[in-house]
C-alpha cells in the first residue's frame, strides 16, 4: 500500500510508478495499465504523452535498469520493495535513456516519489544511488561477449535470455545485436493511402500543409512513414477514411497475395480488418472478400473501419476459422495468431509476457490453422501464410512442415514481388526492424497445384 503524505511530488511520474507495477505484478498490458492509473485524473494530452514515454521505456528496459542499479547499491543482492525498485528504475531510465529531462530533475523527482510512496530513509537511499550513478557511470560493466554472448546482449539491451539465444541461433552476433538495438528505438507511425477515397498527391499536400515530415514507403508505394510523432485519432485524414494506420510490413503479405479485381478472397483472421481493407483497395473495390474472426467485439471494430474506408466488397463473418466451411476461394490469407515479436519495439510489455512454452503452443495452433486454410483454396489458387513475429518456429518451420504434409501445394518465391533484401534464400518474405525501420514480419506464398486430368 502506497504511503500518502503531504509531500510535494509529480503526479504524472507517480502514475508511471503505479503503471509499471501493474504491468509487472498484475501482468497488465502497458496500454491497460496506463488507462487504469490515468482514469479520473486531469492529465493533459502532454502529460499522457510523457507518461506513455516513461511507462513504455521503463518497462522495455527493465532488465538493463536492474542490471545497472546493482552497481550502485550497497547491498546489490538485497530484495527491494516494488515501489522502491520501480522508482529507481524510472530514475535510471530518465538518466540514461532520455535526452530532454535534466539529470537534476530526474533525481529530485525520484527522491520526492520515494518520500511519497516509501519513507524518508528510502528517499535518502534513492538520492544517494542516483547521484552516485551520475558521478560514476564507469562502474557499470557487462560480462565479456566472447565468454557469454547471451548474458551480455540480454543485459545490455534488456531481453529475456531465451529470445537472445533464439536470435543467435539464426544470426551472427553483429546481426543479433543490431536487431535487439533497433527494437529499443522509439517506434514511428506508418499509414496506407486508401485509393478508394483518396490518392498520394492529396495526402502529401495535406501533410505538407500541416508541416508534417514524412517519407514514402520502402517497398509499397501506398504507404508512408512519419519522421516523428503521430497523427491524432481525430485527424481528418483518419476520420474520413482517406488513410488507414498500418505498418508497411503488415501490408507486404497482401502484396504477396496479389488479389485481383473480381476475384474471391478469404481472410481467415481478419479483425480489425487491416489486411482485408488493403486487399479491397488493391482490388479497386471489385470482387468479394470474406473476412472471418471469432471475436465479435473485434468484428464490430472492423465493420466501423469498413464503413469509414468506403469499402463495399468485404463480408464480415463471425466464425471460428478452424470450423469455418465454404466453397474454395481464389485467394486465402492467414495472418496467424503469433507471439508478436516483430512488434516488440512497439509493445513494451511483450518481451516479458511471452515464454518458450507460448511459442510451442502457438506453433501447434498455427499448424492446425494453415491445414484448415489449405482446404479452402481452389486448385491453382494462392494461400499466403503470414505473421508479425521473427521466430523461425512460428514462420519457416510452420510452412516447411506444411509442405511436407501437403504435396498438393508448392512454395512460390517472394522475389517476384519484393527486393531481394527482404526475400530469404528459401523464397520467404522477411522483414526486420533494423532493416529500413520496418516491424518484423514473415509471409510465404503457397500455390495449390492444378489437378491433372487422366486420359
Amino acid at each position: 500500500m502506497a504511503r500518502k503524505n503531504r509531500q510535494k511530488y509529480d503526479k504524472v511520474r507517480a502514475a508511471v510508478v503505479e503503471a509499471v507495477g501493474l504491468i509487472e505484478t498484475d501482468h497488465c498490458s502497458s496500454d491497460a495499465a496506463i488507462a487504469e492509473v490515468s482514469t479520473g485524473k486531469d492529465f493533459s494530452p502532454l502529460d499522457m504523452r510523457f507518461m506513455r514515454q516513461l511507462v513504455n521505456g521503463t518497462t522495455k528496459m527493465k532488465r538493463r535498469l536492474d542490471h545497472d542499479m546493482r552497481f550502485y547499491l550497497s547491498k546489490p543482492s538485497e530484495k527491494l520493495s516494488h515501489y522502491l525498485q520501480n522508482i529507481l528504475r524510472l530514475g535510471f531510465y530518465q538518466l540514461y535513456f532520455t535526452e530532454r529531462i535534466p539529470s537534476a530533475a530526474a533525481v529530485s523527482e525520484a527522491v520526492d516519489l520515494a518520500r511519497h510512496f516509501c519513507d524518508n530513509s528510502r528517499a535518502r537511499l534513492v538520492n544517494a544511488v542516483l547521484r552516485s550513478a551520475l558521478r560514476n557511470p564507469e562502474r557499470v560493466t557487462f560480462v565479456d561477449k566472447n565468454l557469454d554472448p547471451v548474458d551480455h546482449l540480454a543485459n545490455k539491451y534488456s531481453y529475456p535470455n531465451w529470445f537472445v539465444q533464439d536470435c543467435l541461433d539464426e544470426f551472427k552476433f553483429e546481426a543479433t545485436e543490431a536487431l535487439l538495438k533497433s527494437m529499443n528505438e522509439a517506434p514511428t507511425m506508418s499509414f496506407r493511402v486508401n485509393y478508394i477515397k483518396s490518392n498520394p498527391k492529396e495526402i502529401e499536400d495535406t501533410l505538407k500543409g500541416e508541416g508534417i515530415n514524412y517519407s514514402p514507403g520502402v517497398y509499397l508505394k501506398e504507404f508512408y512513414h512519419l519522421e516523428e510523432g503521430a497523427l491524432p485519432p481525430h485527424h481528418q485524414l483518419i476520420t474520413e477514411g482517406k488513410i488507414y494506420i498500418q505498418d508497411e510490413s503488415a501490408g507486404m503479405s497482401v502484396r504477396l497475395l496479389n488479389p485481383k479485381p473480381e476475384t474471391s478472397v478469404l481472410d481467415m483472421a481478419a479483425a480489425p480488418g487491416g489486411k482485408a481493407l488493403y486487399a479491397a483497395s488493391r482490388m479497386r473495390n471489385r470482387g468479394m472478400i470474406t473476412a472471418i474472426d471469432k471475436s465479435r467485439q473485434r468484428l464490430e471494430m472492423m465493420v466501423e473501419n469498413i464503413k469509414r474506408q468506403g469499402v463495399t466488397v468485404i463480408n464480415p463473418v463471425h466464425a471460428d476459422n478452424l470450423e469455418f466451411k465454404s466453397k474454395p476461394f481464389d485467394r486465402v490469407i492467414l495472418d496467424a495468431p503469433c507471439s508478436g515479436w516483430g512488434n516488440a519495439g512497439k509493445h513494451s510489455d511483450l518481451r516479458w509476457s511471452k515464454s518458450p512454452e507460448d511459442i510451442e503452443r502457438l506453433f501447434k495452433i498455427q499448424s492446425m490453422m494453415i491445414d484448415r486454410a489449405a482446404k479452402l483454396v481452389k486448385p491453382g489458387g494462392i494461400l499466403v501464410y503470414s505473421t508479425c513475429t521473427t521466430l523461425r518456429k512460428e514462420n519457416d518451420q510452420v510452412v516447411e512442415e506444411f509442405l511436407v504434409r501437403r504435396k498438393d501445394f508448392e512454395l512460390e518465391s517472394a522475389e517476384e514481388y519484393f527486393d531481394p533484401e527482404v526475400v530469404s534464400e528459401r523464397g520467404f518474405m522477411k522483414t526486420y526492424p533494423e532493416v529500413n525501420k520496418l516491424s518484423g514480419a514473415f509471409a510465404a506464398r503457397l500455390k495449390k497445384k492444378l489437378v491433372s486430368k487422366k486420359k
